[in-house]
């Protein structure tokens, strides 16, 4: 007897999954997984493997909450990451990566119902810090 004798199945119910799984690889990720092998490619030389910083390099992000009250920035970390307070700063450390290729734009709603395009793998760098922090 089936663990679940009342759940019945169709194919017909499964074809959409079925096709939704095809389709799930071509779906940009934003996950923090994803986010954290970009932090290992792109960010780790300065920020350190950790994001505590490396050797003064780079500043310690797993402080980012704390620094601001126990809420993490994200806005100010997508800026941050994007370039967006740097555009054209020749003094500027941090290269503005929003300037290269950061992934499609994923419509990001707001508690207003507002919706702001961001590129997705500067979501996913987000996310990835947003888990880092202590």
């Amino acid at each position: 007897m089936p663990a679940f004798p009342n759940l019945r199945i169709s194919a017909f119910l499964l074809a959409p999954l079925a096709l939704g799984a095809c389709n799930a690889a071509d779906e940009p990720r934003t996950d923090a997984a994803h986010g954290a092998s970009l932090f290992a490619q792109n960010c780790a030389a300065c920020h350190g493997a950790d994001g505590a910083g490396a050797g003064g390099i780079g500043p310690d992000l797993t402080s980012l909450s704390r620094r601001n009250g126990g809420d993490f920035p994200r806005d100010r970390v997508l800026a941050q990451i994007d370039g967006l307070n740097r555009h054209g700063d020749a003094g500027a450390v941090m290269p503005e990566f929003g300037a290269g290729d950061l992934g499609p734009a994923i419509i990001v709603e707001e508690h207003d119902g507002l919706g702001t395009p961001i590129p997705s793998d500067l979501i996913a760098l987000t996310e990835y810090l947003r888990t880092i922090q202590r």
